[in-house]
């Protein structure tokens, strides 16, 4: 004859990790991700280094997208924790610094700015590269 053993456990009710506003948040933020996209980078940084001057009509688009280009190395970069490097964490605050700087009304100035932009972007850019964060892009 065999034993049996009583296997009812009392069950732990199941509660979601996060409420519906939580999720919702969550969704509008995955909607709104855009994916890294390094020949992008490169063309625009190509483009505010030339030494032809961007026309002024293309200037605050161009900033805007070096701003997200900026925000999404600094973001793989703090994830990858590649600021523990010091040369890194340099420009990293360069970074945050001259992406929160408004872009300036005087045209030559507004230029100036596209190419500490540019700048910030391919040094950073660089150094995740030399950090194995990302690929070096052709």
């Amino acid at each position: 004859m065999t034993a049996t053993r009583d296997r009812t456990r009392p069950a732990v009710t199941w509660t979601p990790p996060l409420d519906s506003e939580a999720l919702s948040h969550l969704l509008t933020k995955i909607h709104a991700w855009e994916a890294y996209d390094g020949e992008a980078l490169l063309d625009d940084v190509a483009t505010v280094l030339d030494e032809v001057i961007p026309e002024e009509e293309h200037v605050e688009d161009l900033a805007e997208r070096l701003r997200s280009h900026l925000q999404r190395l600094v973001h793989i970069a703090v994830a990858a924790e590649t600021e523990q490097d010091e040369q890194t964490a340099r420009v990293i605050e360069q970074a945050r610094a001259v992406r929160a700087k408004a872009l300036p009304g005087d045209p030559r100035k507004a230029v100036g700015h596209l190419r500490r932009l540019g700048w910030t972007v391919n040094e950073l850019m660089e150094r995740l590269v030399a950090a194995r964060c990302l690929k070096e892009a052709a």
